[in-house]
């Protein structure tokens, strides 16, 4: 795993399932090769990305080490390989998966905050319980 290059996630933070995943991610990564920008934060430069604040809310993006960007699905098998996660790395790498996934995330995109309203508070609940568990 250590052959891989950093990446970089560009998060919507006013999201919850948003936060959920980046949470997840984050306690995952022993590897240190993500890294987290929330596109609501100083940290976030859209100049320097070259992806505006509103393109970043479209989609989700991640930007390698070298300065090479990638969004929607395909940030995700990446995220999850460098997170240890093989299983899901495979599942969303999956080339006949990849029409279905498109459709699901551009819907996901599209109503994040709505879905998110639903089932957000419970997937961060849920992520922040399982931590607690873990470190004790």
């Amino acid at each position: 795993m250590t052959s891989l290059e950093k990446l970089t996630l560009f998060y919507d933070g006013a999201c919850p399932l948003c936060q959920a995943e980046i949470l997840y991610l984050s306690r995952r990564n022993q590897a240190g090769l993500l890294d987290f920008v929330d596109i609501h934060s100083e940290e976030y430069d859209p100049n320097t990305v070259g992806v505006s604040c509103e393109q970043a809310l479209a989609a989700m993006y991640g930007q390698y080490a070298n300065g090479k960007l990638i969004q929607g699905v395909e940030v995700f098998p990446e995220a999850y390989r460098r997170a240890n996660l093989p299983v899901m790395a495979w599942v969303f790498s999956r080339k006949p998966l990849q029409p279905f996934l498109q459709v699901g995330y551009r819907f996901f995109a599209k109503n994040r905050h709505t879905i998110s309203k639903l089932l957000g508070p419970a997937a961060l609940g849920l992520v922040r319980a399982t931590a607690s568990k873990a470190n004790l």
